[in-house]
């Protein structure tokens, strides 16, 4: 990994780094297919996809009842992880609930109430890694939420994870189905033989579940396109070169396609994290992984010609994950408002927020979050305004309704007020 110098970026590398995607219109019509033909025919499909896919073969979709027997059978200090971990989510996300509302505004009562999505399904990667922790991420906001009926689909394997699937029954899933992929988000949107249909869908994923999310939206809501996972690293010159590098390192070893960037305006701090990232590697049991992600156009080490210059750069990037490891951190993040999730400080790397800080670790991804935010208790919830507005109310308004439908052209909108004012008079 070179470092480079932001002022002298061309411009295919600024579009690599700052129009970032998941790679899912390259697959686009796959997924289309792959999609139709789960919605044809069902479990026939799963099962198909499983021996494709995921070399597996899958007997019995529905797992749910492994999840309980997968938590008394793994050992008692990843019991208490998982245990500790929940209850730390659980409480940040408890503290996002909202209350419902009604107050007087000059006569007129108003309100806002809040109430759950019935039915949701959360998608828990597998494949080369568990993540028991996207389990407790997943489905304990909806749970908090109210959320009656969480779905789970998480991919087949001969033998499923027992972390992920302890995980699962200590969050409270409902119901858990061994399916992954493109094929396991058409069967929450549309439904199986055994699974059933939901309302939502939450999760991270591959660029195959993320172009799937996306195909389905128009009948099924989503949560937000979450693709390869991304860190930028904002430092300046207290920054510690070893915990920079262990940082990107963390991220990269999620997965070839992961973002990874460190920005500053100190050039011999940049060249002291190269030279860590060096040392470090070649300890790192996914060093393939790892090396390949450094190796993308939209990864790096870059110097800033000025620290306001690297706020720009964050900004600009809109990263999943972003750290700043700088002496005056807080004012820098005051500067910055395009972020997933923020860890300030030397002492807050993001794999304590990845598994038990409490924040929730699935976050938009590609610089979506320019305009929305990670997965919250809000996510699952939607919210009702409520009006009541007694004769006199009415009265007081009533001119300024007639006046502006009038304006419109909506002569019946006004008549609907001026019937009941005709008739408070009577």
């Amino acid at each position: 990994m070179d470092v480079n110098t932001v002022a002298d970026l061309p411009p295919d590398r600024r579009h690599a780094l700052f129009k970032r995607d998941a790679g899912i219109d390259a697959i686009e019509t796959d997924v289309e297919d792959i999609i139709e033909r789960v919605r044809e025919e069902g479990d026939a499909a799963l099962r198909a996809y499983a021996e494709e896919f995921d070399d597996t073969t899958v007997g019995t979709i529905d797992v749910t009842d492994a999840a309980e027997r997968a938590h008394e059978d793994i050992d008692a200090d990843l019991r208490e992880a998982i245990e500790t971990a929940a209850e730390n989510i659980e409480a940040f996300h408890e503290r996002q609930l909202p209350d419902d509302w009604r107050e007087s505004f000059d006569g007129r009562e108003l309100g806002r109430r809040y109430r759950p999505t019935e039915r949701v399904g959360a998608y828990v990667p597998g494949g080369g890694a568990a993540y028991p922790s996207s389990a407790l991420m997943t489905v304990i906001p909806a749970k908090v939420a109210g959320v009656e009926q969480v779905a789970v689909a998480t991919p087949p394997a001969d033998d499923l994870s027992t972390a992920t699937l302890a995980a699962l029954h200590v969050a409270g899933a409902d119901e858990i189905h061994q399916v992954g992929g493109a094929q396991a988000i058409a069967a929450l949107a549309y439904g199986t033989e055994t699974v059933s249909r939901v309302q939502k869908i939450v999760g991270p994923g591959n660029r195959w579940v993320t172009a799937a999310k996306a195909a389905v939206r128009n009948d099924c809501a989503i949560d937000f396109l979450a693709g390869p996972s991304e860190i930028c690293v904002l430092a300046d010159d207290s920054a510690n070169p070893e915990f920079v590098a262990a940082d990107l390192l963390a991220q990269a070893e999620h997965d070839s396609a992961a973002s990874v960037v460190a920005i500053t305006d100190d050039e011999t701090l940049a060249d002291d994290v190269v030279a860590a990232i060096d040392r470090q590697i070649d300890d790192r049991e996914r060093a393939d992984v790892i090396r390949e992600a450094l190796g993308n156009d939209a990864s790096g080490v870059f110097v800033a010609r000025s620290m306001p210059e690297a706020v720009l750069f964050c900004e600009e990037y809109a990263a999943e994950h972003l750290s700043i490891q700088a002496e005056d951190d807080e004012a820098l993040l005051d500067r910055i408002s395009s972020a997933g999730s923020v860890f300030l400080g030397p002492h807050s790397p993001v794999a304590a927020g990845d598994y038990a800080a409490g924040p929730n670790h699935v976050l938009p991804t590609g610089g979506e979050a320019r305009t929305t935010g990670g997965l919250s208790v809000e996510t699952f919830l939607r919210s009702t305004t409520v009006q009541r507005l007694p004769a006199d109310a009415l009265d007081a308004l009533g001119e300024t309704v007639t006046t502006l439908a009038e304006a419109e052209g909506l002569e019946a909108h006004a008549e609907s007020v001026r019937v009941r004012e005709r008739t408070s008079r009577d």
